[in-house]
């Protein structure tokens, strides 16, 4: 089988060249760090972004790339509809999310704040593109502007969801009780992120 002729599959921004080692050849963005186990993110541009130890070899990394090829371009499907439906927003658009995420989320999150009894150290409004929202060890609650282009419940899953963090700073069975103790429906909520909004009911 050593002299077995390799394969090109094709598909949007990837191409894999299938043999008998299962390695592939295709363009991504790798970033190494002190993590543990590798990662991949498609961006919202269809960009492959993956995240391994130092340690790993581009052999072992391409080969997890190569086993979740399906899923990279479910992903890329999904991310250049949501691009389609809804472009970046212009200059203007961008001062009006942000003027209406400074206005809006900040007493939401001091509202779920008091009722959950906790207390974040500080709230402010970022420019992430991926992550609508974080807590710091010290707290400090993140949002995205990004957030406020889509529904309400959706955006007050991502509050309680940061808040919730406050007591478990991890994602564990006792932080997801946590968080549907407030919101019985949070999963329902949550799903609508993971959409591309024209798909949303």
């Amino acid at each position: 089988m050593q002299g077995e002729q390799r394969k090109p599959l094709q598909f949007p921004h990837i191409r894999v060249m299938i043999g008998v080692s299962g390695v592939v050849d295709l363009n991504y963005e790798l970033r190494r760090s002190d993590r543990r186990t590798v990662s991949i993110e498609v961006r919202p541009d269809g960009g492959v972004l993956v995240r391994a130890p130092r340690w790993a070899s581009r052999r072992m990394i391409e080969q997890q790339l190569l086993l979740h090829r399906d899923w990279i371009t479910a992903r890329q499907e999904q991310q250049a509809r949501r691009s389609a439906l809804y472009p970046e927003p212009d200059a203007e658009q961008e001062r009006a999310l942000r003027q209406r995420a400074s206005e809006f989320l900040p007493p939401l999150t001091a509202l779920w704040a008091a009722q959950m009894g906790v207390t974040p150290t500080a709230v402010r409004i970022t420019s992430a593109r991926t992550r609508y929202g974080s807590c710091s060890g010290k707290d400090s609650i993140c949002f995205s502007w990004r957030l406020m282009q889509y529904p309400e419940p959706a955006i007050e899953a991502v509050v309680v969801h940061e808040l919730a963090h406050i007591r478990h700073k991890n994602h564990s069975r006792a932080f997801y009780a946590e968080v549907e103790r407030w919101l019985p429906d949070y999963r329902q909520r949550i799903a609508l992120l993971k959409a591309p909004k024209g798909d949303q009911p």
